[in-house]
């Protein structure tokens, strides 16, 4: 329902219709959550917020800006002061057409000669259009208008100009005849007695408008008066924030002293509630995602240490990746990378020694029979996970910034960080998933191999030392496509090699996340690499610890 469809339901129903005057988006909330029906787009409260004169100083695209701001921040009908129509009948179409359609659901335009004053202004000029002229504003106003809901009322200030009781009547059923929605009677006398008079004469059906700033009826009078409709409060909203802050900023000027004043002003939190801050926060959860917050990291972790140098030096209480290195767990420091380079949603694949695994802001997931399984079918234990952008991250493996900025930036929807330099280093007692790269490693010139795409053949612990010129470093990323097509190949396989022999596992049951990679590369899925030659260490062994140790000691001193 649109906003002018509102106001034209509440002048059919049977209840007097309140409104409350406003000059921007914040006063307008405030006359929302103050109950009242609609909003009151006062010329008065918009000059004066601009410190001008209330006489036609400001142009329509001021008074228009500033009753949109109010139409775009609350939910109830707005009905705009638009003075005399801001010019002749060529000038009211305009003005209409512009406010219909930024959804404004009324206007009401007085019948004074431009440039207007304010009506209650003490020895104001005031001079009446032509019944003619206005006439023409009206039908004007009417003809222009798209929605049949639109309601244009005319203002009578017969009375204010001193024209007496039968010209406003006259005037009154000439604009009414004309087409006019609504009857605004206006009045700067303190005794009601010329509007109760004009209310009692008024003969046609259409509604009558009030708007008791001079003379004082309550609503509880008001509501008796059954050929009025609304009634319109025009500036108190202003008024009031006028004396209050006159009187908190001599205070504060007097004493300078915050404190003084504190039990006379709004906290700060209902600022930032009338400004929408809670629902901006609300809404940035939903969409406002940055790049890198839709990436969901997996970090491999349920599987116990195998090296032996490690199991003598890890307690038996110690899962591998709360070994500490330099006063911080190996998953605190990776968790912490992750963390800086804007990833947040980050998971921890746990079994061994699940309940020693602590780290704060992680999502821990436990994988269920984890001594009996492989790391492929330990993946789907996080499978709800694996439907975004993904880092696969072996728990063994402590990385830098650098490469994992690079990793990020590199493309392909399935990428393996790959590094050469395995063939220099002595035996390491583990198997290694070894790499079978389109290219061989370019010595020399690692910048060149950032820019070139290098996608792999083979992939697996069974690869030899001649076939294999990379070693894969347990750092994967995946793109949600594919996250998506490594999921759906897992349940292909899962299909047709139940309880067979699946590359280089014995069974399905029992592969590496390799023989997966392979599965997808024989059928011609294209995994790509990212080639490394630095900035990561496993933590396999006692020797790999003490490295570790002592390359971020060294670092720290830097």
């Amino acid at each position: 329902m649109t906003k002018a469809e509102k106001l034209r339901k509440l002048f059919e129903g049977k209840d007097l219709i309140r409104i409350a005057g406003a000059h921007n988006g914040l006063t307008a909330k405030l006359v929302e959550q103050a109950g009242f029906e609609g909003v009151w787009a006062s010329s008065l409260e918009m000059s004066a917020s601009r410190a001008v004169p209330d006489a036609n100083i400001l142009t329509m695209k001021d008074y228009f800006e500033m009753a949109n701001n109010m139409n775009e921040s609350v939910s109830i009908p707005v009905v705009v002061d638009v003075d005399t129509g801001y010019g002749n009948s060529t000038n009211v179409m305009h003005m209409v057409k512009k406010f219909e359609s930024a959804g404004i659901a009324g206007i009401v335009m007085e019948d004074k000669l431009f440039p207007k004053q304010n009506s209650l202004l003490e020895g104001g000029r005031q001079e009446l259009a032509s019944i003619p002229e206005f006439v023409g504003k009206i039908m004007a106003a009417k003809n222009a208008q798209q929605n049949k809901d639109f309601m244009v009322f005319a203002r009578i200030e017969a009375l204010i100009a001193g024209w007496g009781h039968e010209e406003a009547l006259r005037r009154a059923r000439a604009y009414a005849e004309a087409g006019a929605d609504g009857i605004f009677i206006h009045s700067k006398q303190k005794n009601p007695k010329e509007i109760l008079d004009f209310i009692k004469a008024w003969d046609i059906k259409i509604p009558l408008i009030l708007c008791p700033t001079s003379y004082k009826l309550m609503v509880s009078q008001i509501k008796k008066l059954k050929k009025v409709k609304m009634v319109i409060f025009a500036n108190a909203g202003l008024r009031a924030a006028v004396q209050a802050e006159k009187e908190v900023l001599r205070k504060l000027n007097q004493t300078g002293d915050l404190k003084k004043v504190e039990k006379e002003i709004a906290p700060m939190a209902e600022i930032f509630e009338l400004q929408g801050t809670s629902a901006m926060k609300e809404e940035e959860k939903k969409y406002l995602k940055k790049d890198r917050e839709d990436i969901e990291a997996i970090v491999l972790a349920a599987g116990a240490p195998k090296s032996a140098s490690l199991k003598k030096f890890l307690d038996s209480k110690t899962p591998l990746v709360m070994m500490s290195i330099n006063g911080k767990s190996l998953l605190e420091r990776n968790v912490e990378t992750l963390k800086n380079a804007g990833i947040k949603n980050i998971n921890v694949l746990v079994g061994h020694l699940a309940k020693k695994v602590r780290c704060p802001d992680v999502n821990k997931i436990y994988s269920c029979d984890y001594q009996n399984k492989y790391i492929l079918h330990s993946i789907f234990s996080a499978e709800k996970h694996l439907g975004w952008r993904t880092l696969l991250i072996y728990g063994d493996i402590i990385f830098d910034n650098f490469l994992l900025e690079k990793l990020l930036k590199a493309k392909g929807d399935i990428v393996l960080a790959i590094d050469a330099s395995y063939k220099n280093l002595p035996p390491r007692g583990k198997k290694l998933d070894l790499v079978r790269a389109k290219y061989q490693p370019i010595k020399g010139h690692r910048k060149i191999e950032n820019l070139r795409s290098n996608p792999i053949i083979k992939i697996g612990q069974k690869l030899g030392s001649r076939e294999a010129n990379f070693e894969f470093i347990g750092l994967a990323k995946f793109s949600e496509k594919g996250s998506r097509d490594f999921k759906k190949f897992y349940y292909q396989a899962k299909e047709k090699y139940r309880g067979k022999k699946f590359h280089e596992a014995k069974t399905f049951e029992t592969a590496d996340m390799s023989d997966l990679l392979q599965e997808m590369i024989n059928d011609g899925y294209k995994i790509d690499s990212m080639e490394v030659s630095s900035g990561w260490s496993e933590v396999h062994s006692f020797s790999d610890y003490k490295r570790v140790c002592e390359f971020l000691s060294e670092r720290k001193n830097d």
